[in-house]
């Protein structure tokens, strides 16, 4: 019988775990907060600022949105990130995307402090995760992860098969995915015959957002599917599997919605936690040059 990955009940664990977290940080008088910058008035973006919002509150994280007009320009971005950067009350900064068209994005990212990065972005935070230090991973590719070790599935011998190159799950993905021992090979727009490959996967995650992309046939029996695609067709949000037809060969298999998507925030929120720590890692190798 096919195993349904479930996000929600995995992401119920996380948030007991963040719960714990929080609270050891709080009996130490350390209240963390997350900062969140938008730039215009995408309506996406602020639509999940709201939820951001609602979910910090839930935790415990205290939450403080930042909106600067669409005409701001790349150094009115910059000096914001950099106040932000200085505040050390603030202990997280997302950048929310789009940005507008004469805003350069790898700068912007770069502006913010890696210790900082709750979106794992940086490149800094690309630099140690390839080489594998430690530092801020990108939440996606993370639940992928996530889902799948909660769920009792091991990666360690696996051949990993990744749908998908993007610089915010994809890529980052198989050096994560290599960390815990998966053999990795990676398809994507210029892959010739995706099935010849996808069907030699002891896991498959897709990460295109292209509804049907994965189909029947396209998967070995008893392979583990993660959809890490997310589309909306007609109001409905979609992912990269043929959810209804793979579930009756995989032997496991995430839903979408209800499972990577699930875990995200939460992990965010955990990467709040984890930069905490690194912040304090700093200062005390900080504190330390200065002694010597």
């Amino acid at each position: 019988m096919t195993q349904i990955l479930d996000g929600k009940k995995v992401a119920d664990i996380l948030r007991e775990e963040l719960k714990n977290e929080l609270l050891q940080l709080q009996e130490r008088g350390i209240n963390p907060k997350l900062a969140v910058l938008i730039v215009g008035t995408d309506p996406a973006s602020l639509a999940y600022a709201k939820f951001l919002n609602k979910v910090s509150s839930k935790a415990g994280v205290i939450f403080e949105q930042h909106d600067l007009p669409e005409s701001a320009c790349e150094l009115d971005v910059k000096l914001k990130i950099e106040e932000l950067n200085s505040d050390p009350l603030v202990h997280g900064i997302l950048m929310m995307m789009p940005l507008p068209k004469h805003i350069n994005k790898q700068r912007v990212m770069e502006a913010v402090s890696p210790l900082k990065d709750v979106d794992g972005l940086h490149p800094f935070n690309r630099g140690h995760l390839i080489s594998g230090g430690v530092c801020l991973q990108p939440a996606t590719p993370l639940s992928c992860l996530e889902i799948m070790k909660r769920s009792g599935i091991t990666l360690a011998g696996k051949h990993m098969v990744i749908v998908g190159r993007g610089e915010t799950v994809g890529k980052p993905l198989v050096f994560m995915a290599l960390a815990e021992n998966a053999t990795v090979s990676v398809c994507h727009t210029g892959t010739r015959n995706l099935a010849d490959f996808t069907r030699q996967g002891d896991i498959v995650v897709s990460a295109v957002g292209k509804p049907g992309l994965i189909a029947a046939g396209m998967i070995k029996p008893g392979a583990v599917v993660v959809d890490a695609g997310i589309c909306e067709v007609d109001g409905q949000i979609m992912g990269d599997v043929d959810f209804a037809n793979l579930k009756e060969v995989a032997g496991a298999i995430t839903p979408v919605p209800g499972g990577v998507g699930s875990l995200t925030t939460v992990l965010m929120l955990k990467n709040l936690v984890k930069g905490i720590q690194l912040q304090e890692q700093a200062r005390k190798w900080e504190e330390a040059e200065v002694s010597c």
